[in-house]
């Protein structure tokens, strides 16, 4: 059954508790497909009035920003060995390339990393656990963590909703777009993040030239 015909048949208050809970979960470490169902439910929201698009932002806000709180939580008790193991579990998502690529990510960025890690699905898995486990402060964790939920989940609900809003009778025809530019654009980002990324590590790796002596 396509995601968008499925929230259809739940009450609201189902799909408020279904985005809250996946987002969460997602934000927490666990590979969830989090992006879509928010997009699926900000779409049904501008088609259907029984479904506040405020409620549904703020429970999607409401789940990143815990889910991240608790992973940084487990990070941070967990320490590497938590890596080791969800590598073992989740070897896509969690294996040796992608755990590198967040921390030289985390690295170059720190708290910046959480927050604009809300955009990169790769990311938005890793920032909260990675960020318990490199020992960031809690008070720039939390500050990023805060605003990267809001600014994302808040404003992915809005705008979903205002172009659902704007063009209901295309989108009823043709939703399943929306999700295949989400999905799209996710990929992209995620993209050109593991591009620079490499091309960061190999300047970081290649060897600084000797200095030329001064000619007498």
């Amino acid at each position: 059954m396509h995601v968008q015909e499925w929230l259809e048949a739940v009450p609201a208050v189902s799909i408020y508790l279904l985005v809250g809970v996946v987002i969460g979960l997602e934000s927490l470490g666990i590979p969830l497909p989090g992006e879509i169902i928010l997009v699926s439910s900000a779409l049904l929201a501008s088609q259907h009035g029984d479904i506040d698009p405020v409620v549904l932002g703020a429970c999607a806000t409401a789940g990143a920003i815990i889910g991240d709180s608790i992973g940084y939580a487990i990070g941070r008790r967990g320490g590497r060995p938590l890596l080791a193991w969800l590598g073992g579990r989740f070897p896509k998502h969690f294996g040796a390339p992608q755990i590198a690529l967040a921390e030289r990510s985390f690295e170059k960025w720190g708290m910046w990393a959480v927050f604009f890690g809300r955009f990169v699905a790769l990311l938005r898995i890793f920032a909260g656990p990675l960020a318990g486990v490199l020992r960031m402060p809690y008070w720039k964790f939390l500050i990023a963590n805060v605003l990267g939920g809001i600014v994302w989940a808040g404003g992915t609900t809005a705008v979903i909703y205002s172009v659902g809003v704007v063009a209901e009778a295309w989108l009823k025809r043709f939703s399943w777009l929306g999700l295949v530019a989400a999905v799209l654009i996710g990929v992209i980002s995620m993209l050109v993040l593991k591009n620079r990324a490499k091309k960061a590590a190999e300047q970081a790796d290649s060897p600084v030239p000797d200095a030329v002596p001064a000619a007498d």
